[in-house]
Formats: C-alpha cells, structure tokens, sequence
C-alpha cells in the first residue's frame, strides 16, 4: 500500500490567480466548444497551496475528427490528455518540490460534478486512481463560469472536498 500524499485527500487551498487562470481557460475552451483540462501544482511544503496552472491540449476533437467510429464524443463531452506528456508532468513535479497536485477540467452547460466519464479517466481501467491527485472541475453555462467543485479518492468512490480561495 503506498502513502498517500495530503493534497490528495482534499482540504485544499488555491490562489486568487490561479483560480481565475483555470476560469479564464474554462470560458476560452468554451468558446471552442470543448473541455479545457490541465493540471494545478504548488509547492510541496505547505502541501494544502496550489499556485501554478499548466494548462494542457484537449485532444478530443482532433481524435473525433481523425475517426470518429473510434472516438464518438467530442471535446465537449469529455476531455483527453496525451498520456505521454500526462506521465511525464507527474514524474517531473514528483522528483521536484512542486508536484503536480490536481488534474482539473470543464464541463459545458452541465454543473461542476464529478461524472462517470470523470470517474473512467480518473480510475484508468483500474479500482483505484493510479495518481495521487485531487479534481477540480469547472462549470460554464452560456461561457460564464457558474460553479467549481474538487473532488478526492476515498473510501473506493470520487467525494467532494473543500477548496479555499486565498490571497
């Protein structure tokens, strides 16, 4: 059984900019009728601060586009992450003093809950998440932010959490 870090178990605190970074590319992603996704990190010590926002590529258009039979949903309905550059950012901010903390992403017109499709991704084909992070998910409704909501891995199922606005 690994350790599991703090962040990952919620209570989270997240600055005023890096918030509306995340908002700012919720309401861009929007306007291109996909999810924006990306990852949120911050310093090791204190564990609860996320500071920084690395926004990531939602390939889900550009795969439905290429065959459509293999990937049927859109950028709007879900989200996807290279898995290469997913992998690399996690070693890199584990082996660092800044690790990546919180795989966020946006919903479209829906609510900031953590879906199914957010459960699959989150679990990759296993029981339990493979990556020691926390979720953030942001809704816009009409291209206006309307809702956030984190979520964490505990006792085998996906539970809201708080997430403090600070500074």
């Amino acid at each position: 059984m690994r350790d599991t870090p703090l962040w990952a178990t919620g209570k989270l605190q997240i600055t005023r900019a890096a918030l509306d970074q995340v908002f700012a590319e919720a309401r861009v992603a929007y306007g291109r009728d996909e999810e924006s996704c990306g990852f949120l990190l911050g310093p090791r010590d204190p564990w609860p601060l996320l500071d920084e926002v690395m926004p990531m590529v939602n390939r889900a258009n550009q795969l439905h586009a290429l065959d459509p039979e293999v990937y049927p949903r859109t950028g709007r309905m879900y989200f996807d992450i290279d898995s290469m550059k997913f992998q690399r950012a996690i070693e890199r901010g584990n082996a660092s003093e800044r690790p990546v903390k919180v795989l966020y992403h946006s919903h479209l017109d829906v609510g900031a809950y953590f879906s199914e499709t957010d459960a699959q991704v989150a679990l990759m084909g296993g029981t339990e998440p493979p990556f020691d992070l926390a979720y953030l998910v942001t809704s816009v409704r009409s291209g206006e932010v309307d809702d956030h909501a984190l979520f964490v891995w505990v006792a085998a199922s996906f539970t809201r959490s708080e997430l403090e606005v600070c500074g």
